[in-house]
C-alpha cells in the first residue's frame, strides 16, 4: 500500500507560478513511476505529467513547456513546477504511484487532490 498526500494548491493569479509537492511512503520510492494529473469541474481526470523511476518524463500538450516534473528520491516527493499559469489550469490536481515502476501512465495509487484556481 502507497499513500501519497499532495501540498501546494492554492489561489494564484493568471501568469503566476505554483509549485505542487507529494510525498509517497514505501522504500522503493527511486522504483516508482510517478504522475501528476488534474480533473476540472465536468471533465474527467486526465494524466498531465509523468516521470519513470529512470527519469524520463511526459507532457500532456496543454501544459508542455509552462509545467515540470520532477523526482527527489532522497525525500521520497515528486514535484509538479507550474509556470505561466492559464485559467483553464483551474483543477484538483492528483498525484499518483505506479510502484512497480513498468506500467507508463497507469497508477494504482492516487492522492487525494489539491485544488489548484487561477483567476484574472
Amino acid at each position: 500500500q502507497v499513500q501519497l498526500v499532495e501540498s501546494g494548491g492554492g489561489l494564484v493569479q493568471a501568469g503566476d507560478s505554483l509549485t505542487l509537492s507529494c510525498v509517497a511512503s514505501g522504500r522503493r520510492f527511486s522504483g516508482y513511476g510517478m504522475g501528476w494529473a488534474r480533473q476540472a469541474p465536468g471533465k474527467e481526470r486526465e494524466v498531465i505529467a509523468a516521470i519513470s523511476s529512470g527519469g524520463s518524463t511526459y507532457y500532456v500538450d496543454s501544459v508542455r513547456g509552462r509545467f515540470t516534473i520532477s523526482k527527489d528520491n532522497t525525500k521520497n516527493t515528486v514535484y509538479l513546477q507550474m509556470s505561466s499559469l492559464k485559467l483553464e489550469d483551474t483543477a484538483v490536481y492528483y498525484c499518483a504511484a505506479d510502484p512497480t515502476g513498468l506500467r507508463p501512465l497507469n497508477y494504482d495509487y492516487w492522492g487525494q487532490g489539491t485544488q489548484v484556481t487561477v483567476s484574472s
